[in-house]
């Protein structure tokens, strides 16, 4: 047993009393605290909240002591050295009931043998009247161990009185001990604040950190609510998530809130995480707290935020701005990517000029020395607002006209949106007198070095102020699309040039033709496509005959207009030597293939082989195209067919449903290697005949025969005009696509009257000559033509002279009227005619020379057993 001194020992006439020990004497009553401890005046004036100033009647504590966590136990030893009094405590530590107990020696009972002559002089001498405090060892319930301070304190100097005994288990108390210092190292060297506070939600203690972090002591915080530290709104919340962890047992973390702290400047903002603190029996004692500014952290948070949705803005713009190669839709894009994650209101305003394809207005480009002073003509083409009257708001900004989307505006020279056009840099104006706005943004729209217009963006009032950041994201914003926007303007630039060129090639309005009524269409595709190369034709041929061309060349662009452009040209001068529509389409296969030659000369060969440029390579490309020709006389109503890789025409027949033709597609223009097939039919009057290319017809979104269908469905429709008819055509097929050009031409067969037509055969011989004259101005006078009576009786007398000195056989005059008068003499010979100038020692030659004199037209075209020559003169 170890021994040390007694310390502080209690009067030797009261026994040490110790609550919840059977047989303790009870502790008198304390006076009372002074007034003034209970309610003294506290700092700034506030009264002191101190729970040890609370005045409570004896015996209303908290539940729990000290003996909740440390093993306690007392007893009595009598005068004759046995235990005479055993608490329940002391049953509990030593693990022996009372009854075994009281009477027994508690030297041999407690102490191990060893140490008996040491305990029995000890105990002896406690008898006698000598306190002892010291260490012994002993066995507990459960057969452990341990280590008991024992504390024996006569109950009288006077000799054999007896003793008191206490009995403290050390290994609890070390355990206890080492916790509390911990939890001092914890609470008072950690950087962040920790509060404690009771179940009153008064604070108890604070460490260092959190006070300094309000600006305060520690001592001074004591006994305060969250009512006293922080304003009313924050300390509502706080008080709630007090009372909610001391009421349910659930922690709350990272609640925070804002307060002021007198020692810095504005708000700071803390983050709490509350858990409650339960005594040894679970009883709910108060609330702990771990307190962290994290106005820092909080500030490094909203910058992180701010660049993460830089980054995602970015992102957005760079997949939806330049969908499409529009202006106006590029336009509207930028501003669905901004409003309303960037901004409240923003515009695009572009210069008038590129609307319509032309150059910017600019006497230079940014770097020079002269620009435009920033005031010529714009157009508001887009204007997206969550602001109500978007523009009346920007009117009152800039203290301009209202511009609506779609209106002009100028700009003064000296306002921030010219300077911006002039000088090609971003300006943030002064905060206007509007009410609804609080920053403005103008950023220039700068593409290859020319300012395209600008971008107007404002936040409303609310909002923060755009900063040097915001500046930067903006104008990359602007940046991406103005190359967007530039993209656009050059190719609506190259898209209206080729269709200016492509409808220049195309015949203007509705072409006149011989008994036949005409209707055609051309509809560019609707999706802001490159133009192709769809092309129609109609082309007035000798005799009264109408050649009808339809083509498209494969391909999209300025090449395929242009290849368009010759193949047409082509097939006029072919047309005009009065081929047979197989021997015309054979011709254009030629120069179809003709133009993609693969003997175009490529760059001069070097060391790393022959050098070839793109235009060469262009030059190489193969051009291939589909075409119908079809050389329809009015005389006999007959039409003849060629067909080259094209879809058939369409015939509608009076009181028939319309059908297709069966015309032997053949191979397209450009491919070669196969002859075209030639169908000759005879057209009924009134009958309609539908030539058309594949966009009016073919959609990915149905298969052709489907719209073939529609086509002849349409075509059903009787009851219209032939203009009405094409219009309803398209109203009916080009809605449900549009994505590629469409081309459509339509004939209605009118047949010739019989009056119109003078027909003769007449016998190879002289007096045919006078025959031919005279019928001819028989035929002219019965229809009222006499001014033509003396030209034409010259011209068929030479025509006809011709014919017997020149041809063979049977000859054949025949008269056409109709919108001029038009003389043929048919022959079998095939020899064509060739004007020349007669010398004047040459007694004839001067026959052709004569009719090209006299006749409006005149020409001569072979057929399948000879040739005939024509004139032609004007009503």
């Amino acid at each position: 047993m170890n021994s040390t001194p007694a310390r502080n020992a209690p009067s030797s006439s009261g026994h040490a009393a110790v609550p919840g020990q059977a047989g303790s004497p009870h502790l008198p009553v304390p006076a009372p605290p002074p007034a003034h401890a209970a309610a003294g005046p506290g700092r700034d004036g506030r009264a002191a909240a101190h729970p040890a100033a609370e005045s409570r009647p004896w015996g209303a504590g908290d539940p729990g002591s000290i003996y909740d966590y440390i093993r306690v136990a007392t007893f009595a030893i009598g005068p004759d050295g046995r235990i005479s009094q055993w608490s329940e405590r002391a049953a509990e530590f030593f693990g022996v009931p009372a009854a075994e107990a009281v009477g027994a020696d508690p030297i041999s009972t407690f102490v191990p043998r060893e140490l008996w002559r040491r305990g029995r002089a000890r105990l002896e001498r406690t008898l006698a009247g000598e306190e002892w405090v010291g260490t012994t060892p002993y066995r507990d319930a459960a057969g452990g161990e341990g280590l008991a301070e024992l504390y024996l304190m006569p109950d009288s100097a006077l000799p054999a009185a007896g003793a008191t005994c206490l009995a403290v288990d050390l290994g609890r108390l070390r355990r206890i001990e080492t916790d509390l210092a911990a939890s001092e190292a914890v609470f008072g060297q950690t950087p962040t604040g920790f509060v404690l506070f009771d179940d009153r939600l008064r604070l108890q203690r604070v460490n260092d950190a959190f006070a300094s972090g309000m600006g305060l002591v520690p001592t001074d915080l004591e006994g305060l609510t969250p009512h006293d530290l922080f304003p009313p709104s924050e300390a509502d919340r706080l008080s709630a998530a007090l009372r909610k962890v001391l009421a349910t047992g659930e922690p709350v973390f990272d609640l925070r809130f804002h307060s002021a702290v007198p020692t810095r400047e504005g708000n700071r903002l803390w983050a709490v995480s509350l858990y409650r603190l339960n005594g040894s029996a679970g009883q709910p004692m108060g609330v702990a707290g771990q307190v962290s500014d994290v106005t820092s952290r909080h500030v490094a948070e909203r910058e992180a935020d701010g660049v993460r949705r830089n980054l995602a803005l970015l992102n957005e713009a760079s997949a939806h701005i330049g969908s499409t190669l529009d202006l106006e839709t590029t336009a509207k894009e930028l501003l669905d990517v901004v409003v309303p994650p960037f901004c409240d209101l923003a515009t695009v305003d572009l210069y008038t000029a590129l609307l319509s394809g032309e150059t910017v207005p600019s006497a230079g480009r940014l770097g020079d020395t002269v620009l435009t002073d920033g005031s010529g003509e714009l157009r508001r083409v887009a204007v997206s607002s969550v602001i109500g009257g978007a523009s009346s708001v920007l009117g009152s900004v800039t203290g301009l006209p209202i511009a609506e989307a779609g209106g002009t505006l100028c700009y003064p020279r000296r306002s921030p949106h010219a300077r911006a056009l002039r000088t090609g840099r971003s300006v943030v104006p002064e905060p206007g007198r509007d009410p609804l706005l609080r920053s403005t943004l103008i950023v220039p729209l700068v593409a290859r070095d020319q300012v395209l217009g600008l971008v107007q963006l404002s936040r409303a009032i609310g909002s923060e102020p755009f900063d040097a950041r915001d500046v930067a994201i903006a104008e990359e914003l602007v940046a991406r699309a103005a190359v967007c926007i530039d993209n656009a303007r050059l190719y609506r630039r190259e898209h209206e040039r080729a269709l200016i060129l492509q409808r220049s090639l195309l015949p203007p309005g509705n072409p006149a033709a011989s008994g036949l009524e005409i209707a055609c269409r051309y509809l560019p595709s609707n999706n802001n496509t490159e133009v192709g190369g769809d092309w129609f034709d109609v082309i007035p041929l000798p005799g009264n005959r109408t050649a009808l061309v339809i083509g498209d060349v494969m391909g999209r662009g300025l090449r395929a207009a242009v290849a368009m452009g010759q193949l047409r040209t082509a097939v006029r001068t072919l047309a005009m030597l009065d081929l047979d529509p197989a021997e015309v389409l054979g011709a254009l296969d030629e120069i179809a293939r003709g133009l993609g030659d693969d003997s175009v000369p490529a760059g001069p060969p070097t060391q790393y082989g022959r050098l070839t440029s793109t235009a060469d390579e262009e030059a190489r490309e193969v051009y291939l195209a589909t075409c119908v020709y079809a050389v329809y006389d009015a005389v006999t109503r007959r039409c003849v067919f060629a067909n080259a890789g094209h879809l058939p025409p369409v015939l509608l027949s009076p009181g028939e449903p319309a059908r297709m033709l069966d015309v032997p597609p053949g191979l397209p223009l450009g491919v070669g290697g196969e002859p075209f097939e030639e169908v000759e039919l005879t057209l009924p009057d009134g009958a309609l005949l539908g030539l058309y290319t594949d966009g009016l017809v073919e959609s990915r979104k149905h298969q052709l025969d489907e719209g073939l269908r529609a086509f002849r469905a349409a075509l059903s429709d009787r009851g219209k005009g032939l203009e009405d008819l094409c219009d309803h055509v398209l109203g009916e097929l080009d809605p449900h696509h549009g994505e590629d050009d469409i081309a459509l031409l339509m004939a209605k067969v009118h047949a010739f009257p019989e009056d119109a037509v003078g027909n003769w055969f007449l016998p190879p011989e002289p007096t045919s000559v006078a025959k031919a004259r005279e019928l001819a101005c028989s035929w002219l006078l019965a229809r009222g033509l006499d001014e033509l009576v003396d030209t034409t009786e010259l011209l068929v007398s030479e025509l006809v002279t011709n014919a017997l000195k020149h041809g063979r056989g049977e000859i054949r005059l025949r008269l056409l009227r109709e919108r001029s008068m038009v003389c043929e003499v048919w022959d079998d010979g095939y020899a064509q005619p060739r004007q020349r100038r007669a010398q004047e020692t040459d007694e004839g030659g001067r026959g052709l020379q004569l009719v090209s004199l006299l006749a409006e037209r005149w020409g001569s075209r072979r057929t399948p057993k000879g040739k005939i020559v024509w004139f032609e003169l004007a009503l």
